[in-house]
């Protein structure tokens, strides 16, 4: 993809084909950057990434990296955290 994609277009994408595509979804749970590269999103060396499958008495919570708390937000930024986190700057797409 020629764009930058947030966070949530990522997940939105990657959700919604494998809801369609029983064998992308597999690839998806066992081999995750092969099945990002297939979305032609492409993650740095250095991002580890791991998918799990919730079931219908299972929920997960990702707790996000907490902000440095010598760091200031911008209103964007604080914006943005207030929608779901950008990650523009980590994922590259």
């Amino acid at each position: 993809m020629s764009t930058a994609m947030t966070r949530k277009e990522i997940e939105e994408t990657l959700i919604a084909r494998a809801w369609q595509d029983e064998s992308f979804k597999k690839e998806l749970i066992n081999n995750p950057r092969s099945a990002f590269e297939k979305e032609g999103i492409t993650l740095p060396e250095s991002i580890e990434v791991r998918v799990v499958e919730e079931s219908p008495n299972t929920l997960y919570l990702v707790l996000p990296v907490q902000p440095s708390e010598t760091a200031e937000l911008s209103d964007a930024e604080l914006e943005s955290v207030a929608g779901g986190a950008i990650i523009e700057n980590v994922w590259k797409c």
